[in-house]
């Protein structure tokens, strides 16, 4: 077994998992009265593609780290800002220019956007552009991942 193998099978179960927990929500706005929809089956799927990213991402994160504290600069430096300008909590166009362009490029927002989508109703090829750029930062993500691992652990 090598080490893309071993990437590729942790950031599949970690996306596996994604896509299951990322329903939870979904159910808990159903039982206080969203009204159901088709394009709600696709949520499992989109936090799945979603999921496989970040585990890449957070995979990446600690083959570079050279301490378990390093984790927390990550958090507070790179996911709590990215978290606040993904859309989840107010529209970007209330924010700063700056924070709208980072917002659009932050896969966060993408994932909101698609999950938003699949509930109220599809925008078409934006939708398609939304998964293409999810699966990109995937596949980049994943690429990084191994690359990553392999220096940690191949002297």
């Amino acid at each position: 077994m090598d080490t893309e193998e071993l990437v590729t099978a942790e950031a599949l179960w970690i996306a596996t998992r994604a896509g299951v927990y990322g329903c939870v929500p979904l159910v808990v706005a159903l039982a206080f009265g969203l009204d159901p929809a088709w394009g709600m089956l696709t949520v499992p799927l989109i936090a799945w593609v979603a999921g496989f990213g970040w585990a890449c991402f957070e995979i990446s994160i600690a083959g570079f780290a050279s301490s378990f504290e390093n984790f927390n600069y990550v958090v507070s430096a790179v996911l709590t800002p990215l978290f606040l300008v993904a859309g989840t909590f107010f529209p970007l166009s209330q924010l700063p220019e700056w924070a709208q362009i980072l917002g659009n490029v932050n896969p966060l927002h993408h994932c909101v956007e698609l999950v938003r989508h699949a509930a109220f109703g599809w925008h078409g090829w934006t939708d398609v552009a939304r998964v293409g750029a999810l699966a990109a930062f995937g596949l980049l993500m994943w690429r990084i991942a191994i690359h990553a691992m392999t220096r940690k652990l191949v002297d």
